[in-house]
């Protein structure tokens, strides 16, 4: 269990099936007027192959797109882009890394993808999620990744430090270039600002994030140059709306956000499409003359964008955009994705007027790897969870609270547990049997267990450097957080379960992830690039595991919240006393 890791690529899976670069569908024809290049964008897969409850899943996807192709075949083709953060997140992906997922992703047909930030995540080749000797490669498991897939990995805006350039590994470059139905398509990459401090620090040691606006500009400025007629952008960089039934209308989005601020820095006309992510919303609006598209995550939906392009001139003569399509294999009157167990045959999804089927090419190519985790996915753990127990809280998150008990549990000794509920947890815990599948897809991340000593002076000023600046709530068991204003000034207090007050000069023992350790959130009070990770820190999910095999019993998310507040309010983050 500990470590495992099923590396699988498209040149080893010996199947029966077209090549791993080969799209799927009907083989498009030159038009011969008129050019419509249907520009598909998924986001945020996090490794999510397989379908949930009817919803999602690569294969159902394959069937779409095979739809859609067939239906372009004779007036254009399909752009099918990815916007990044494709493989960290199931047990199916995690454990050999992102390899199922770039093998399914060429044979979908899919042209490029944006590097995000979880795809740092694994750090070199094989079990360590960090550099655990001098010869680790920090990026080890993205070049490997990158390597074997048929399309471009795109990051114009991560920069090499080394260099001043942005980094230029086989098959990782700022941008890329193709003719798809006789239409020249320049198609580039970026990832958010928020990359550095997003995923483990040790793997993006000597980058630098550009600005977003700026290496877009220059590299879109470069693609026209060298005659592309279109231009998409590929951004794990993304927004928020409430509403996407109409493109001109943002009244209901955050005006503020990442993609929209780029959207407006950038000249009008120099960009046709945005394919945006990260934030895990829709989109599906038209900023400064351009179509963003953003489309949830995990595989639920995805976004289209249709240009109808003049062959002879190159000119866009229409656009349209559409709302993020949910990916169902069964609907109801409203459109809504049903259940498999209560569908009828009636009840099929069409798309493009046809009817919708998973691609079973792509389900062969998936099954390998699902086969491989099955046993391990079911493995019981000896726990009855009462009721879910749900990852955000008004006040306080149940589950972020049994997890941070659980972690201090795991670590005798230690006066407190910190972790990062909001980001490092990322499901809510179902009810029924506890499974290491459903474990893992609470906590997919194999960050190891990292304990470290200072005083309690120096954890309040972590704590208040915390609260002041971010709205992410920490999961902290052991010890109560308290914050409060006096005047301008943020006060910090800590206090045990008793109610004792801890001294600023009591030595605390703080057990924490490495990713925390690491990162930001202890920069100020740790020696700089972080502590030393002992070659048998154990992975903070799997030690959780063995313990709740000790404990057994019962989980209540009733008994998990209530009282005196661990930590501020996440309604009331950050707090600025000014």
């Amino acid at each position: 269990m500990h470590g495992l890791r099923l590396l699988v690529g498209c040149a080893g899976l010996a199947l029966a099936v077209p090549a791993c670069s080969a799209p799927t569908g009907a083989e498009p024809q030159t038009p011969t007027g008129p050019v419509t290049l249907s520009i598909v964008g998924t986001n945020d897969l996090h490794g999510a192959i397989l379908p949930a409850n009817g919803r999602g899943g690569l294969a159902l996807l394959g069937g779409y797109l095979a739809n859609l192709r067939a239906a372009r075949r004779l007036d254009g083709a399909v752009v099918l882009v990815d916007a990044g953060d494709m493989w960290q997140g199931t047990i199916e992906s995690n454990l050999n890394e992102g390899a199922v997922v770039v093998s399914a992703y060429d044979l979908l047909g899919y042209v490029a993808a944006a590097v995000g930030n979880h795809e740092f995540d694994f750090g070199p080749v094989g079990p360590a999620a960090t550099p655990m000797a001098p010869a680790d490669d920090p990026r080890g498991a993205l070049k490997q990744r990158a390597s074997e897939s048929g399309f471009p990995f795109l990051a114009a805006n991560v920069i090499d430090t080394t260099t001043g350039r942005p980094m230029a590994w086989p098959n990782i470059r700022p941008s890329t270039t193709l003719d798809v139905a006789g239409v020249t398509v320049g198609i580039l990459g970026l990832t958010t600002r928020a990359t550095l401090g997003a995923t483990i620090a040790a793997n993006t040691a000597g980058l630098a994030i550009a600005p977003l606006a700026a290496a877009a500009r220059g590299e879109a400025e470069r693609l026209r140059a060298d005659g592309a007629e279109v231009v998409i952008i590929a951004a794990h960089a993304g927004g928020n709306c409430r509403d996407t039934t109409q493109p001109s209308d943002v009244s209901s989005c955050d005006a503020d956000s990442e993609v929209f601020q780029l959207a407006r820095a950038l000249p009008p006309g120099l960009v046709d499409v945005i394919v945006a992510g990260h934030t895990h919303a829709a989109l599906a609006h038209e900023i400064n003359g351009m179509a963003i598209v953003e489309s949830f995550s995990r595989g639920r939906a995805f976004g289209r964008v249709d240009l109808v392009v003049d062959p002879a001139t190159g000119q866009k003569t229409a656009v349209r955009l559409h709302r993020p399509h949910d990916v169902c294999e069964f609907v109801d009157a409203a459109g809504g994705c049903l259940d498999p167990g209560t569908a009828r045959p009636g009840d099929r999804a069409t798309y493009e007027g046809q009817p919708v089927v998973p691609l079973p090419e792509v389900e062969e190519v998936l099954a390998p790897a699902i086969a491989k985790v099955a046993e391990l996915k079911a493995t019981e753990l000896g726990v009855v969870v009462d009721r879910r127990v749900p990852v955000r809280g008004r006040v306080e998150s149940a589950l972020g609270n049994f997890f941070v008990d659980a972690m201090l549990a795991v670590a005798p000794g230690a006066d407190v547990a910190i972790n990062n509920t909001d980001g490092g947890l990322r499901a809510d815990l179902p009810a029924g049997p506890l499974t290491y599948g459903r474990l893992f897809e609470v906590f997919p991340f194999d960050n190891r267990l990292v304990r470290l000593r200072m005083p309690a002076g120096d954890l309040k000023r972590v704590l208040r450097a915390h609260i002041r600046q971010s709205s992410r709530l920490l999961g902290v068991a052991g010890l109560r957080v308290e914050a409060s204003c006096r005047g301008t000034s943020l006060t910090i207090g800590l206090s045990r379960p008793s109610g004792q007050a801890v001294a600023d000069a009591e030595s605390l023992e703080v057990a924490t992830t490495d990713f925390l350790a690491i990162g930001p959130l202890f920069a100020g009070v740790v020696a700089a690039g972080g502590p030393e990770i002992p070659a048998d820190a154990p992975v903070v999910r799997d030690a959780i595991a063995d313990w709740l095999r000790v404990r057994g019993g019962r989980i209540d998310p009733a008994t998990l919240v209530g009282g005196p507040p661990r930590f501020p309010a996440r309604e009331r983050l950050p707090i600025r006393c000014n």
